[in-house]
């Protein structure tokens, strides 16, 4: 990891041997597989190079979660019994830990910490088989979130954001170096919701252009999304080749009530769109028109906390794989019944 000191890069080495990446955590660096020139394309890129692209980048937040999962109602002004845990987290660092877990075989993590968590949260990553990139800030601590878990049968949750750190990454973090023998790069929503991570949106979009890299991003945050603004939004993700919304953030980007009229919508502003509905599913929407609905696996929901993700990291995983959209969609609903029946956003450890 580095520690900030103004322009958040380091020496890891990339594959043509330059010291000009982001420094990775333990002292690995990115270790590009190719030359960083891909094509676009659904199923994952190929390099015009020796070596074939087939690493995936993400960029994105790395939170603590503190999980309170409480059976019944909130009492207001007292004690209410609950079962707390504290896990690592943050939407972009579980959607690279799901992409790795379902079988990608270079996941990379461009995240912002602080330095209270910063040694723990390389550990976890590690452990499951990502390769962290991690700007240690050290004025800010680490994003903390604090998820209450209904424990009601569809266990739903609500959330206590406190961005932190991952608040704070921008372009001085970046490197274009990170896109060595990058397949796709994916972006968390959760850059859109600060000053600082738009303009990293900004400066990655474009140098994954530059190259021909295919870019998915997942909106993350209806609560967040309606204060930024759906058009607002929708330009900031202008070239974007894969949209990944919820149910709620693909209505209100819309403002269409269905979810499947909403995909549809949004799939003439971009040319993916796959729209995550819970337990109904997933829907795959192109040019306009509805061309997949997938349906959802059977799971009984423990924490729905990164179901989300667990979609989007299994759905990548597959696209890298080769797959098409909706065998992509069924992976990812397969992954996200696997995580509701987990306490946490992160998969099983390897093993």
């Amino acid at each position: 990891m580095t520690a900030d000191g103004g322009t958040g890069q380091g020496g890891g080495r990339g594959s043509g041997g330059t010291d000009s990446a982001a420094r990775g955590t333990g002292g690995t660096g990115p270790g590009g597989t190719g030359t960083g020139d891909t094509g676009s394309g659904d199923t994952g890129s190929v390099g015009t190079g020796a070596s074939v692209a087939r690493g995936l980048l993400v960029v994105g937040d790395v939170i603590t979660d503190v999980v309170a999962r409480h059976a019944g109602p909130l009492a207001a002004g007292t004690d209410t019994t609950a079962s707390i845990r504290t896990v690592a987290g943050g939407a972009g660092a579980n959607v690279a830990c799901w992409a790795a877990h379902r079988g990608a075989a270079d996941v990379r993590l461009l995240g912002r910490v602080g330095t209270d968590a910063a040694a723990w949260h390389e550990r976890e990553l590690v452990i499951q088989g990502v390769r962290p990139q991690l700007v240690v800030d050290p004025l800010a601590p680490t994003g903390t979130v604090i998820c209450m878990v209904d424990g009601g049968s569809a266990a739903e949750r609500t959330f206590l954001t406190d961005s932190g750190a991952s608040g704070r990454l921008g372009p001085s973090d970046w490197s274009d170096a990170l896109l060595d023998g990058v397949a796709r790069l994916h972006l968390s929503g959760y850059l859109l919701f600060s000053e600082s991570s738009r303009a990293l949106v900004t400066v990655a979009l474009e140098a994954a252009r530059s190259r021909g890299v295919p870019v998915s991003l997942d909106p993350a945050s209806a609560g967040f999304l309606a204060g930024l603004g759906a058009e607002r939004f929708l330009a900031l993700v202008e070239g974007v080749d894969v949209l990944l919304p919820s149910r709620d953030e693909a209505c209100l980007l819309t403002g269409l009530a269905d979810a499947a009229e909403a995909a549809a919508e949004l799939s003439l502003r971009v040319p993916l769109v796959v729209a995550k509905q819970g337990h109904e599913g997933a829907v795959v929407a192109r040019k306009g028109k509805v061309r997949a609905r997938v349906p959802a696996a059977p799971a009984t929901p423990r924490d729905t906390t990164g179901a989300g993700d667990a979609f989007t990291g299994a759905f990548l995983a597959a696209l890298l794989a080769g797959a098409g959209p909706e065998d992509a969609a069924a992976e990812g609903c397969r992954a996200g019944a696997r995580a509701v029946e987990r306490v946490g956003g992160r998969p099983p450890l390897p093993g």
